[in-house]
Formats: structure tokens, sequence, C-alpha cells
């Protein structure tokens, strides 16, 4: 089998989002989406959606585009798709985009699940055919007391855990941005405690100031507010370019420190983190090395004995969740959540969703093969657009 073509289509979409800036829903925003598509000689297609900013949530913009169309594909026309590992090492040592890169190592692995009619954490090796889903919220979704609202709510719901993005370059009390000032400690920490009583003592809660603490300080001021609220993890509290910043405060803190969240490197980086011992939890995701380089941390965290959490949503990320024990992924992210956002909506361009949670608030792999996609194509085909430059709502 070889590869014959790849093809990027560019459709728009609607979803409910947040208006991060001004703390207010956007419903039915529209969005731009893309479903790159790798062909091959044996008629079998690999598929991914997304690529974007938030990983399977928007689609790749028009620069991404030219550089799958212009630069990867004659370097991947002809070669076997089922040598992803050769693939990905070429991707890599060209340096391309870490997202753009991991969007043809995704489709790659959907290709070889449609090939062998299998999901594609069966072929990297099952481990589990649920995923335990906590609810994680998108930031200023309002003041402190709306978070505890939120955070009953989603218990409510069956929710296994919750996690607060707090408030970033916003001001809850006023409802106005605050560009100068990325974090807001007072609000912040009055939401952990609010959030706490609210859920009772022994629910399980997560925090992700999303690295907007700007002094070691503010850090670990709010990691003792955790402490004392017994949360479980402390994600991505400081710009992730402060490596020895985290050696610190790693020290300083009971409270398990997760990250590195967004920091480029993908498997690599994890590492370093790892050996610095700058957090006691490492991050990864599908859109940061692709299915390949997710599973690669996942299996270099277990080695060391460390959770290796998946970030962000999403079908890829739910596959190698899949392929992972819980001992070291134990959560799946869903989200993000805010009042009045319906994110279980479904996407017009599927007929199907990956991440339903049951009424134990597990969510449960796909079993059709590859991804797991059953693809709307009428839909696509009467929506497409020429493809730009994403509208951010994240």
């Amino acid at each position: 089998m070889k590869i014959t073509d790849i093809k990027v289509k560019t459709f728009r979409t609607f979803a409910d989002r947040w208006d991060v800036g001004h703390g207010l829903p956007v419903p039915k925003a529209e969005l731009m989406q893309t479903v790159l598509m790798i062909e091959t000689d044996e008629g079998v297609t690999g598929c991914y959606f997304g690529g974007g900013s938030h990983g399977d949530a928007e689609g790749l913009n028009v620069v991404d585009q030219q550089t799958i169309l212009t630069r990867i594909k004659p370097l991947i026309v002809g070669q076997d798709p089922l040598d992803r590992e050769m693939i990905w090492k070429w991707l890599w040592v060209a340096n391309y985009p870490e997202n753009v890169a991991s969007s043809i190592d995704n489709a790659l692995w959907d290709l070889a699940g449609q090939a062998f009619k299998t999901p594609i954490y069966k072929l990297m090796g099952g481990a589990r055919d649920k995923v335990k889903a906590y609810a994680s919220t998108y930031p200023n979704i309002g003041k402190p007391h709306v978070y505890a609202e939120h955070a009953l709510q989603c218990k409510n719901e069956g929710y296994l855990a919750y996690k607060i993005h707090p408030h970033y370059f916003w001001n809850p009390e006023t409802g106005t941005p605050t560009p100068g000032r990325p974090s807001n400690l007072k609000a912040d920490i009055e939401t952990i405690h609010l959030v706490r009583e609210a859920v009772g003592p022994d629910y399980v809660l997560m925090y992700d100031p999303w690295g907007t603490y700007m002094s070691m300080e503010e850090a670990i001021k709010v990691g003792r507010e955790l402490e004392k609220a017994n949360y479980y993890w402390y994600e991505h509290p400081m710009p992730e370019y402060r490596v020895e910043s985290y050696v610190r405060l790693s020290r300083e803190l009971s409270i398990p420190i997760l990250s590195p969240e967004i920091v480029a490197g993908g498997v690599f980086s994890r590492a370093e983190w790892i050996l610095r011992g700058a957090g006691d939890m490492s991050r990864i995701d599908v859109v940061r090395g692709g299915i390949t380089g997710a599973r690669k941390t996942a299996i270099v965290c277990e080695a060391y004995g460390l959770r290796c959490e998946m970030h962000m949503a999403g079908w890829g990320n739910l596959q190698v969740c899949g392929a992972t024990p819980e001992d070291t992924s134990e959560y799946y992210e869903k989200g993000l959540l805010a009042p009045g956002v319906d994110y279980d909506a479904q996407h017009p361009y599927l007929r199907n969703s990956c991440d339903r949670i049951d009424a134990e608030g597990y969510v449960h792999l796909p079993q059709g093969p590859g991804m797991g996609y059953e693809i709307e194509w009428d839909y696509i085909n009467d929506n497409l657009i020429e493809p730009m430059m994403e509208k951010k709502y994240w």
C-alpha cells in the first residue's frame, strides 16, 4: 500500500463557544473546521478533523494547510502509510510545526485503523474500554460563586471530577478585560474554597491557571490554598519557559504539579522535565507530537512511575487513553464547559460523538475503525469555504 495523495477540505460549522475576553457565551459560533485526508492506492483513506489551537475543535489555518500541501505532501506521497514511525521521525527532524506534523500522524493512525478495521487504541494495545471523565471549565465563566454553582451542577450530572480554569486577563468583579494583569489572586482563591464547599470534601478537584501566575510568590500562595482545600493537582501555574522555577515549586508544595502543558518539544521536552524534577505529573496531547508522540510520552512517564494526563478532549486523545493504563493516565478532560454552553450538541459533520459520559461518569472508547468517525460528507461538501486564519475563542 502506498500514499497517493493528501487533501484538506475546509468547511463551515457551528458550535457553542465562550468569549473568554468578556466572560460571555457565544451560542452557535461560526467556526472553520478542516478534514485532512491521506489517500492510498488500495482505496483506504485516513482522516483527521482539527489540528488548530484547541485540538479537534478547530481546523488547520491557511498557513498550516499550505505547509502540508506544498512541503509535506511531496515528501510522503509514494511511501507506505503503515511506516508511521519513519514518517513521524522525518517530520520531527524537518522541524515542521508540531500541530501540522501531528495532524499527519493522526490521519495515518486513522488510515491504519481503517485498513485493519480496528480502533486505534486496539492497534496500540488496548488497556481499557472506558475512561473516567472530568469537567474542565472555560476560564472567566463568572464570579467565584458561579464556579461553585457550576461545579455542583457538573457533579450532579455525573462527572467524576471538576477542573477550574480561573480568571485570566479578566476582572470578575467588573466583567472587563485586564490585559496587563493576567491573574486575579483574590478571586482565584475565593473560587478555590467556594468550589470545595459546594462539592464536599471528597470530590476530586483540579486547578489550572494556564501559566498566568507571574511570580513564584503568587504560585506558592495559591498552591498553599489548594493544599488546604485538598485539590488533586495544580496544573501549569507559571510560564513554562521558567523550568528552574518549576523545580523549586515542586519542592515547595505537597500538591502534585502537573506540567508541562503546552511547552514545545513533545516527548523530548517532557522527558527533560521529568529528569529535572520540574513536575510531579506530565501532560501531553495529540497536537504536540501526534498519537505516536503522545503514546511515547505516556510510556516514558510510566517508566518513571509518573502520571501522564492527556491534555484536552478529542478523538485522538481518547484513543491514547484507551491504550494507556489508568495508573498512568487516569482521566479524560471533557470540555471546555461553561454555563450556557452546550458542549454535547452534535457536530453537523459527524453522525456520532466521541465523549458523552455514561451514568457512572465514564467516557467509552469508540468501537469503529480508526478514530471511530462516522462522517457526514454531504454536510462537509455543502459547506466548503476558503481556508483562513482561525478565530480564537480560547
